[in-house]
């Protein structure tokens, strides 16, 4: 079960993302008399695809998924969350609903801010505006490149992508201990699971990577990156 918490003041966390560098002390502190941060064990779910758009999130501690779920329970992960990412829109300020879902890989934190709060330092602060704009465009363009790749290569490009992405972006090491499952990843690359497990061996039997149960070692990266190129 979900824990609720507020253990410290907007002002003094490290943990913030970067946009809110740019508020004041005094919207920060506005910002602080709505928010909350909740406790979330592994596989909970943060957001559901469809539901009222009340709170944007801020994940403070921990991994999350963000995934659209579509027919048959075939879901495509867009992208993993690390701390100090946020997470909510882009139903602010169209329709005030989750266009798709957020759930913890890992135990995590997140802190909720209030729709209507957010939308107040916007409209107060020119800077802050631009920063958002700026934050939003940046995962769109991530959103972009993960629909070429899905549409335009083939399952190995699309593995490859994956484990590039886990190594440089999430986990930041050729070596990582991943909490994804086979399907997840294979959700991470728009195939079955059956088709991701036979690639993944296949890269192993190349000696391109190796693997043990969630343990990934990428051992040549650069052959990696240009079945990526390739597709």
């Amino acid at each position: 079960m979900a824990k609720f918490s507020k253990d410290s003041h907007c002002e003094c966390c490290n943990l913030k993302i970067n946009i809110f560098r740019f508020l004041t002390d005094e919207e920060l502190a506005e910002i602080n008399k709505t928010r909350y941060e909740v406790h979330f064990n592994k596989g909970e779910t943060i957001f559901k695809q469809g539901g009222p758009l009340t709170h944007l999130a801020c994940l403070t501690n921990g991994l999350a998924k963000v995934y659209l779920e579509g027919r048959n329970n075939k879901n495509i992960i867009l992208k993993i969350l690390r701390s100090s990412e946020m997470t909510g829109g882009p139903g602010f300020p169209v329709d005030f609903r989750h266009h798709f879902s957020v759930s913890a890989l890992t135990e995590a934190r997140a802190c909720f801010i209030d729709i209507h709060a957010f939308e107040d330092m916007i409209r107060r602060n020119p800077q802050f505006s631009l920063e958002f704009i700026k934050y939003l465009n940046t995962t769109t363009i991530r959103f972009f490149d993960k629909i070429q790749s899905l549409t335009q290569k083939h399952m190995h490009g699309r593995i490859a992508d994956s484990l590039l992405y886990l190594s440089k972006n999430i986990y930041r090491n050729d070596e990582f201990q991943t909490e994804l499952s086979r399907q997840e990843i294979a959700d991470m690359s728009a195939m079955t699971k059956e088709s991701a497990i036979r690639i993944l061996k296949e890269f192993k039997d190349d000696n391109i990577i190796d693997f043990h149960g969630n343990s990934f070692h990428i051992l040549k990266s650069e052959q990696l990156e240009s079945i990526s190129i390739t597709g």
